[in-house]
């Protein structure tokens, strides 16, 4: 699927570049895959369709990217069995990355709802946490404030009014002219290094089967999608589809549609050549957008006393760069309330993010030196006889 192309491209131009040796651990999301010069339209006017049965969790929709048709699509809302019982969802945004582009971080499912650019995506999506409901002793329990709960018998309820201490509106992204101030708090980045699982398949699936539909591209339909949410994934065409009452605001069509730097074009070149070409993706600008540490595989020696030393000095090292990582973000999250504070202007705002991401680029490297330094001393000797002819 396009989604999973974009993922594979993305780490074949990192790995071409020499730059990165982390790769992404399976179970891991809210990374960066998709990085375009103009932000998506607002998000649309849409009514929630009622739950198709007990324990399905609601996934508000959002505008994904398309980079053959150079243009955004909508992907409707839908309501998902979760992957995992006691997981709740945290859904993608897009962040403008202070130096003229716009990049998504894909949602996740996870034990806690993390930081998601403060985007008001409505039915308990406020901006901050999930006000839909709360796991109780392995039962969902819904809030039938924020939740369609009209056809289904669920006896697990309760209603909770939900208060916003923000102003509520429909910008779809995070930063830049027009986007959301929010920052991630100390929890949110907790709960951006726990646990989490990538979107399911029926996700992926229906993020897809979206990108195939002429009506739900942003050039089509102006920010008003005929089919805004779905009462299943990929259910584009069965009853309690819902449609756009409007779009969130008007459409101003982009006037230079630049092309998206992403790795999908990467494996459509059949060649190492041709995929070095390609643009690289955008780097990270905060260590909290660098991939998770990846745990390499456990030492195999053959000496279980040598094993366990290479696997000590594996954690150590790893233990010692995530302390780097929160030290450094901890700085620059402090320059960013600094700035709030001062209300400085957007030109500061830019050199600012500038000077975070190039340190962010620099600690990557340096700790990626540094596993490839480790891993060297941690290669088993050459046979004794390497080099002589056998007997």
């Amino acid at each position: 699927m396009r989604s999973m192309l974009s993922i594979r491209g993305l780490f074949f131009a990192l790995a071409l570049s020499g730059l990165v040796m982390l790769a992404l651990p399976a179970p891991s999301a809210a990374q960066v895959v998709i990085s375009v010069s103009f932000g998506p339209p607002a998000l649309p006017v849409y009514v929630q369709p009622p739950i198709p049965a007990p324990g399905y969790i609601w996934v508000p929709g959002y505008w994904a990217w398309d980079s053959d048709e150079d243009d955004y699509y909508w992907v409707p809302g839908t309501w998902v069995i979760p992957p995992q019982v006691g997981f709740l969802w945290t859904p993608g945004y897009w962040g403008w990355n202070g130096g003229g582009v716009f990049i998504f971080h894909r949602g996740y499912w996870g034990p806690v709802v993390g930081f998601y650019g403060g985007i008001c995506y409505g039915y308990g999506y406020g901006g901050v946490g999930y006000e839909g409901g709360y796991w109780n002793h392995g039962a969902f329990y819904y809030n039938r404030t924020v939740n369609n709960i009209t056809n289904v018998n669920i006896t697990n309820v309760y209603n909770k009014t939900v208060i916003n201490n923000t102003t509520i509106n429909n910008v779809s992204y995070n930063g830049g002219a027009g986007g959301t101030t929010a920052r991630p708090t100390a929890e949110e980045e907790t709960a951006a290094r726990e646990r989490h699982i990538e979107p399911t398949s029926a996700q992926l699936e229906h993020e897809h089967t979206a990108s195939t539909n002429r009506a739900l591209f942003a050039s089509q339909n102006h920010g008003k999608p005929s089919i805004a949410a779905t009462p299943k994934p990929g259910a584009f065409n069965e009853h309690g589809v819902v449609s756009s009452e409007k779009a969130g605001a008007p459409y101003n069509p982009p006037p230079n549609r630049g092309r998206a730097h992403e790795g999908e074009a990467n494996t459509k070149m059949g060649s190492a050549a041709g995929a070095a070409a390609q643009p690289h993706p955008n780097p990270a600008v905060h260590p909290r957008d660098l991939p998770p540490f990846a745990h390499p595989n456990a030492p195999n020696t053959g000496n279980p006393r040598l094993d366990q030393k290479y696997q000590q000095q594996q954690d150590k090292l790893q233990a010692k760069q995530e302390q780097e990582r929160q030290k450094l973000q901890q700085k620059q999250d402090q320059e960013h309330q600094r700035l709030n504070q001062q209300k400085t202007n957007e030109a500061r705002q830019q050199q600012v993010e500038q000077r975070h991401q190039q340190q962010t680029q620099q600690l990557q490297e340096k700790h990626n030196q540094q596993v490839q330094n480790l891993q060297r001393k941690q290669q088993p000797p050459p046979p004794k006889n390497q080099g002589r002819p056998p007997k």
